[in-house]
């Protein structure tokens, strides 16, 4: 179904169910016909499925009841569930459940999606009342919906579109064929590892690495056609007496073209073809002695019974590099990025609208014009330039080559009628993109012929796809000399000397993820180098915001745009100012955006890291700028640097609140090696021993320890007198013990600080009840848990406390509002919230809240606490989980919400991204002032 098609069914669908809609007898009439007519599901009654049964238990502190309650409909493929309302029940009013709660439909969801095996637990919760479809997207639960409206479904189809798409079957075959393929290598590379005579050494791993390489494409070649079939593996095996001399007679003659060959060679060998292209120039790598276990594995294992035409050269470049790096090996195996991700770079960059202009194409009617304008598109496919500057194996540029390549074949499919003749010599007039437009840096000079490799595997794969196409032979061999990956640092490296920027499109790739305290000499003397030395604050970024710079530096004005995956921390926290306040005013805009998600490795020990996109550039951008999450998007005006649709502001760090508020410090921190800390067991069996010792015994909470409501317990020594302390001859050897940890250590401070043993490093002690922030809370939280502490209790530099807050306080930090601010200006540990006092605090804009105002809002402030006293068994982790959250908590909370709007004048259902907006203009107003 074209798209045009599928517009016009959106429209039908449309007029079918315009003010109709009774959840009980047409929920399945409106689903079945919606994928039907307008996503082309044929057997949409195999596809989704109704009213599922599913147990759910009340929220009631007695004895749990089990209730009987049905999914309305779910979509198992691509991991939907549906909840479905009539059209006249308000999407956003609770409604009661038969346990005796409240709640929405999509909480409702929530809950049913809970009680499924993980295996089945939703990606996508969609709520619907026949008017609105709003889609949630549970990588990113803490976002708004989308929010699709009936009327809207012809312009907006696409946003549905995940409910049909699912993991493409050839995708995840090439994968997994990719990682056989990846053991197989690695088992090459062991059974030859033990002939070399020096293994150890530099120049044999190099040497064994090449070999490899050069295995891998005799043995792709031979199953793919390149070579004849089996042409490889017979000639080993007609020579296993002497198969090293064999391979080192074979790598030269495929390095040499037919009339420069020995008159005289075996036929067997002068029937290999000339491949050219450099990978077989070297006459220099030590080939070691092939024994029969080596003989074996290339024979049997690699070749016989393994077919490596179909592995995908996107994939197994990254795991045939990780599985020859010794790194890697240590670490536990292949790591590759996934196809999936990687397009999350390169659609939003240039495959969209490439897509987009081709579909355009293929709807004109008229057959010559659609043919010439074509013939200009295939032409515009093979002048685009791609520079990856930290490429790697290639697997960026090997997947944008086979993406372009494969919309190439497309329009040479509608290009060429059926029965044109072609000679095989015919290749450079008919395909016109070409593997000599990718350009690539990378520092590791294996990975360098890895990445040659897999885009010389890419480019015979697409070719014979177009020779199915054409129904043509084209030659493949002899390969063309391929230097465009330069080996080398690119931070070091004038780009320019790489690829003339005058002929560059794009800039894209996955660079080097090191923190800034993490790195080594060698890595900080590459920022400095590439910052320079007026860059305020340098020290504190990432080693990824070295390719920000440079690509930066690079476009100057230019019509070439960039985007780069990076770890979240370059648009959080103080990075966000120290980084991207120079960019912009240098005249760098950010396009497009992909919020926080987790970047997996896909290696078989998984290594997660928490990533962003971002898509830049100088020159003026004429498409429509988007905020991904997960795989929807929203339109934005402005994308900032912390990925927000609002003006450019930069929150700075700040010692000072900027409003008149109590200000906020760090808990304590002991430094005393573990010596004054006790769990409730470990206390009594002490003051067992040392009776006088209970009166200087506090609760001490960490953020962990609040969270769960679990305190440990300190010994707080620092107020007793001399003679009190010689009386307890118990806590004495507790303040030797710390004196002696701290004079081991090997930082001057905390050595001095033995001279005060029973005090702590940082001592903050407030005399009165105290307001408690942990400093980290998971991001799944909606509202980050804080309360009022006892001031007997010792908080620890975990989390961060505000000794004068009131209830109004409270109230206004607790807020949606509040929280709102903080998931858009924090720094994050991984997914995580991490409160600062210098950022998230001291810089957020505080209401003009009139008295009657702050009244109201320390009367829900109260209300909160009431409802959370209801359950005095719950820990706040029990309390702020999402689903197991009290029905009287989350009403407080959004009674509390409301006030706290209303003191801000935003209207109730403002979204969070226009509240931050908000803030973030009002912050600017602020800071004007002052």
């Amino acid at each position: 179904m074209n798209p045009q098609e599928q517009k016009n069914a959106a429209q039908k669908f449309v007029e079918r169910w315009s003010g109709k809609g009774y959840e009980k007898g047409e929920t399945q009439p409106f689903w079945l016909m919606l994928l039907r007519e307008v996503f082309g599901v044929y057997a949409a009654e195999n596809f989704i499925f109704f009213e599922e049964q599913v147990k759910v238990s009340g929220n009631s502190s007695a004895k749990q009841k089990l209730h009987t309650n049905f999914i309305d409909a779910r979509i198992p493929q691509t991991k939907v569930l549906i909840e479905q309302k009539s059209s006249d029940k308000d999407l956003d009013e609770p409604g009661k459940q038969a346990d005796g709660s409240f709640l929405t439909p999509f909480q409702q969801a929530e809950k049913y999606a809970a009680k499924l095996p993980w295996s089945q637990r939703p990606r996508w919760i969609v709520v619907c009342n026949f008017k609105e479809f709003r889609v949630h997207d549970m990588e990113t639960p803490n976002d708004d919906p989308v929010v699709v409206r009936l009327e809207e479904l012809p312009e907006k189809y696409r946003s549905l579109s995940f409910l049909v798409q699912y993991r493409d079957e050839k995708i995840v075959n090439e994968t997994n064929v990719s990682i056989a393929a990846g053991e197989i290598v690695g088992k090459l590379y062991d059974a030859f590892l033990r002939e070399y005579k020096t293994p150890e050494s530099l120049s044999s791993q190099r040497s064994l690495n090449m070999l490899c390489v050069r295995l891998v494409f005799c043995l792709y070649a031979e199953d793919a056609g390149v070579f004849a079939d089996n042409q490889f593996h017979d000639y080993l095996t007609q020579h296993a007496g002497h198969a090293r001399d064999a391979l080192i007679k074979l790598f030269q003659v495929l390095d040499q073209k037919p009339e420069e060959r020995d008159p005289y060679l075996e036929p067997e060998l002068a029937a290999f073809p000339y491949v050219n292209g450099g990978l077989f120039r070297d006459e220099n790598i030590e080939i070691p002695t092939v024994s029969t276990r080596v003989l074996t594995t290339i024979l049997r294992d690699a070749s016989e019974q393994f077919d490596w035409k179909s592995i995908s050269p996107t994939i197994f470049g990254a795991v045939f590099e990780s599985t020859l790096n010794p790194e890697t090996r240590r670490q536990g195996g292949m790591h590759y990025t996934s196809i999936e991700n990687i397009h999350k770079v390169i659609d939003p960059l240039f495959l969209d609208e490439l897509r987009e202009e081709f579909e355009a194409i293929r709807e004109i009617k008229l057959v010559n014009k659609r043919r010439d304008r074509l013939v200009e598109f295939q032409e515009k496919l093979g002048a685009l330039t791609f520079l990856d500057p930290a490429c790697g194996s290639g697997n960026f540029l090997t997947e944008t080559y086979l993406s372009l390549r494969k919309l190439e074949n497309e329009a040479l499919r509608l290009i060429y009628p059926r029965g044109t003749f072609f000679s095989a010599s015919d290749k450079g007039a008919i395909v016109k993109v070409s593997i000599d437009q990718f350009y690539g840096i990378e520092i590791n000079d294996f990975a360098v012929s890895v990445a040659k490799t897999a885009l010389w595997i890419a480019e015979s794969q697409m070719l014979q796809e177009t020779e199915g196409i054409l129904n043509c032979q084209l030659d493949f061999l002899p390969l063309t000399n391929y230097d465009n990956i330069y080996e080398g640092n690119a931070l070091r490296v004038d780009w320019n000397d790489v690829v003339d920027k005058n002929k560059l499109n794009y800039i894209m790739g996955n660079p080097p993820f090191v923190g800034a305290r993490l790195m080594s000499g060698a890595q900080k003397d590459d920022v400095y180098s590439t910052f320079g030395e007026n860059w305020k604050n340098v020290g504190d970024l990432d080693y990824v915001s070295c390719w920000y710079k440079k690509a930066a530096d690079f476009i100057s004005r230019r019509e070439i745009r960039v985007a780069l995956v990076s770890t979240n921390s370059v648009t959080q926290g103080e990075a966000v100012a120290i980084l991207w306040k120079p960019l912009f005013a240098d005249g760098v805009h950010i396009d497009f955006a992909h919020r926080t998600f987790r970047w997996d490795s896909e290696a078989s020990i998984k290594a997660h890291v928490h990533c962003v996109i971002v898509g830049f550039s100088k020159a003026p951008f004429l498409g429509e700028k988007r905020i991904f999450s997960g795989n929807r998007y929203i339109p934005a005006q402005n994308i900032n640097g912390y990925l927000v649709e609002a003006q450019n502001v930069f929150i700075e760090s700040r010692n000072t609140c900027l409003s008149e508020v109590p200000p906020i410090g760090i808990g304590n921190q002991p430094i005393d090696g573990g010596f004054y800390l006790f769990e409730k067991e470990e206390m009594d069996e002490f003051i067992k021993k040392e009776p006088k010792s209970s009166d200087y015994f506090h609760p001490l909470y960490g953020s962990t320890e609040f969270i769960n409501q679990k305190p440990r317990y300190c010994l707080w020594l620092g107020d007793c007198t001399p003679h009190e302390l010689r009386s307890m001859p118990e806590c004495l050897k507790r303040v030797q013990a710390v004196r002696e940890y701290r004079l081991k250590s090997v930082r001057t401070s905390t050595r001095k600080l033995a001279d005060k043993p029973t005090r702590f490093q940082v001592e903050n002690m407030p005399t009165t009840n105290y307001l408690l922030v942990p400093s980290t809370t998971s991001e799944r939280r909606r509202y980050v848990p804080i309360g009022f502490m006892d001031k007997n209790a010792i908080s620890t530099n975990a989390n961060l406390i505000i000794p004068d807050a009131t209830l109004y306080h409270f109230g206004i930090l607790t807020s949606s509002v509040h929280m709102a601010w903080m998931r858009a200006v924090c720094g994050r540990l991984k997914s995580d919230y991490r409160y600062s006092a210098k950022i998230v605090y001291n810089n957020f804009p505080w209401p003009d809240a009139t008295e009657d105002q702050q009244r109201a809002i320390a009367q829900t402030a109260q209300g909160i606490l009431d409802a959370r006293a209801l359950y005095p068994d719950s820990s706040l982790a029990d309390l702020y989980d999402e689903l197991t959250m009290p029905p009287e908590l989350r009403k407080a909370h959004t009674a509390n919400d409301r006030a706290v709007m209303a003191a801000y004048s935003f209207a109730d259902d403002m979204p969070e991204q226009e509240v931050v907006a908000a803030l973030m203009e009002r912050y600017q107003r602020l800071i004007e002032e002052k």
